[in-house]
């Protein structure tokens, strides 16, 4: 749930673009950013109510790209941007960009959110016969040699042990 609803920011709005107050004063009153005052306004002034509606969207490559290359040829800042193309956030094309610049077309990919299941991680088994498939056996069969050893060794020193201990009697 976001801190400042919907009625707060329009309240906020109003009272700016009916110059009662500055967006300093306003802000401060709100306890935010008067530059977050000012992307709101920004927002209300391109987009209306629908700039605060509230969605989930995951945005595709040719967005973020369409995004970015807006940017560069026009020279708009991230803020500016987020207010053209709704975008909640302007760190979001913060982040998009530096994605960009550092590893190309590919970072800008949606990835999935969560844990990676570990049953996606499937091992590959070598090809039988290679030199991986010959080191795994071999592997395999010394775990299971010193197993057997471990074992055997146990067995041995129980049958050594005795199992019965004699009580001394105390009647006397």
């Amino acid at each position: 749930m976001s801190k400042f609803n919907l009625e707060l920011k329009l309240e906020a709005i109003n009272q700016y673009v009916s110059g009662t107050a500055g967006a300093k004063s306003i802000a401060k009153s709100l306890g935010v950013n008067h530059e977050v005052l000012r992307m709101w306004i920004k927002q209300y002034e391109y987009h209306g109510l629908k700039a605060f509606e509230k969605s989930y969207t995951a945005y595709s490559i040719a967005f973020k790209l369409d995004v970015l290359n807006y940017m560069n040829e026009h020279g708009t800042s991230p803020n500016e941007a987020a207010v053209i193309f709704n975008i909640p956030s302007p760190g979001i094309i913060r982040k998009w960009r530096s994605q960009f610049n550092a590893h190309g077309i590919d970072a800008l990919k949606p990835m999935k959110k969560g844990r990676h299941g570990t049953m996606d991680k499937q091992k590959k088994e070598p090809a039988a016969g290679s030199i991986e498939a010959l080191q795994a056996e071999n592997e395999r069969l010394r775990m299971e040699n010193a197993y057997l050893k471990k074992l055997n060794a146990l067995v041995q020193n129980k049958e050594k042990s005795p199992t019965k201990t004699k009580r001394k009697s105390s009647l006397n």
